[in-house]
């Protein structure tokens, strides 16, 4: 029996549509002959052309390679494996096309393997309707080790994508509407589904589930999509879902993220990249975590919230409003600011002249007697404090939708976090 979608998955550059129907005859290596049914409701038959519909010459070639493909990769795989190459169509000779091909005409395509010096392969290729040749050429056609490791208990649906150089480890599940990037890592039993994009270089661990559909009652399964970046590590039981049509329709998530065991992010978030999450963290919908945010151990974070960029949340907070960027955010109903996230922002190389300057925001925001719309006019009077950084911070606030957290920690509860 010989898979014709699943190995169709590695012809480069095919047209995306199934053109062999099927197989009557096989010798390994050597020959094999398929049959085309050409129908009227061939999509290709609207334009070419109204009134007087005409198979494409073109359409003619792509049996053909699609035929020669399967015969090449069949010969290549191991009996009941996925193939392990990839097949070029590298030219066309001597093609001549005796007959039109109209709806209704039942083509038999025939492939025999002629002349190999590898990677190239010479193949002999006929088109039949009846006994009437229409079309006859010489493909030209390359093969390419492909460096995709699928294990053969693994569900991947053959209209999946994989990149080259993924392994995909046993009982994992990969739904059709997915595209896995180069050189990824699908641990075992995890899941990936839905219309998901996943960038190259990414690696998730076994039990994730990663692209299912959104925990929202308004979701009707209609299509949104999550797209994930380069990069990325989801940890074991990490789950991602897609977006909703009422939140823009996407969950996007950027390179360089760690997602540790168990995290949630729920529909239509926003991830920034380089961020990191600690085990539990969860983020409710339409949540926007900026670049290099840390989101520590077991904490939440309110749906419509932002977490600023270099923020940092404690360990088993609960964000009900806007997390500052630069900031250490900490403690549940309410959360604390305990000033700028001095270390964080140090472990990032931010220059010690400019952690300065949002320490001395900070005061204007923490300690002085000034109300937020006042404590900002004054920095941005203070010329002293002018920094890219100090800026982000002032628009941060002023954009925030639900407020910002600016509760002063207690002496006491700062006490206990420098002895920690």
């Amino acid at each position: 029996m010989i898979d014709i979608p699943g190995l169709l998955d590695r012809l480069c550059y095919r047209y995306p549509s199934l053109l062999v129907d099927a197989i009557t005859e096989y010798e390994p290596g050597r020959r094999l002959v398929a049959f085309k049914n050409v129908t009227v409701n061939e999509e290709f038959f609207q334009g070419h052309f109204p009134g007087a519909p005409l198979l494409p010459a073109v359409l003619m070639l792509e049996s053909l390679t699609q035929v020669a493909s399967l015969l090449l990769l069949q010969r290549d795989s191991p009996p009941g494996a996925r193939p392990n190459s990839r097949v070029f169509l590298r030219g066309v000779n001597d093609a001549r096309f005796r007959r039109q091909v109209v709806p209704g005409d039942r083509m038999r395509l025939e492939i025999e393997i002629g002349q190999k010096r590898p990677p190239l392969v010479r193949a002999q290729a006929r088109a039949f309707v009846g006994d009437q040749i229409v079309a006859e050429c010489v493909l030209l056609l390359g093969l390419r080790p492909d460096r995709t490791d699928i294990h053969p208990t693994a569900l991947v649906d053959p209209r999946a994508v994989i990149g080259d150089g993924t392994t995909i480890e046993p009982h994992a599940q990969i739904g059709p509407n997915v595209r896995i990037g180069a050189n990824c890592r699908i641990g075992q039993s995890s899941v990936v589904d839905g219309w998901t994009e996943i960038g190259d270089d990414t690696d998730i661990y076994p039990f994730a589930s990663i692209g299912l559909a959104p925990q929202d009652l308004k979701y009707q399964g209609e299509k949104t999509q999550l797209v994930i970046g380069r990069r990325n590590i989801f940890r074991e039981f990490v789950t991602i879902n897609r977006g909703t049509r009422g939140g823009g329709g996407i969950t996007r998530i950027g390179d360089r993220n760690v997602f540790m065991a168990y995290v949630h992010v729920a529909h239509d978030c926003h991830v920034g990249s380089d961020t990191i999450f600690g085990p539990h963290a969860t983020l409710g919908g339409h949540v926007h975590v900026e670049d290099y945010a840390n989101i520590s151990a077991g904490s939440a974070v309110h749906q419509f919230c932002r977490v600023g960029a270099h923020g940092f949340v404690g360990g088993y907070s609960v964000v009900t409003k806007d997390a500052l960027p630069y900031a250490k955010t900490v403690g549940s109903r309410p959360a604390r600011i305990f000033g700028a996230n001095t270390i964080g922002l140090m472990r990032r190389g931010v220059a010690n002249d400019v952690i300065e300057k949002l320490k001395r925001s900070f005061r204007y925001l923490l300690q002085s007697k000034l109300n937020t719309t006042k404590a900002l006019q004054h920095i941005q009077k203070d010329k002293t404090l002018a920094c890219d950084e100090v800026q982000h911070l002032v628009e941060f606030i002023r954009t925030s939708q639900r407020g910002v957290i600016l509760r002063r920690a207690t002496r006491r509860a700062e006490e206990m976090m420098a002895d920690e």
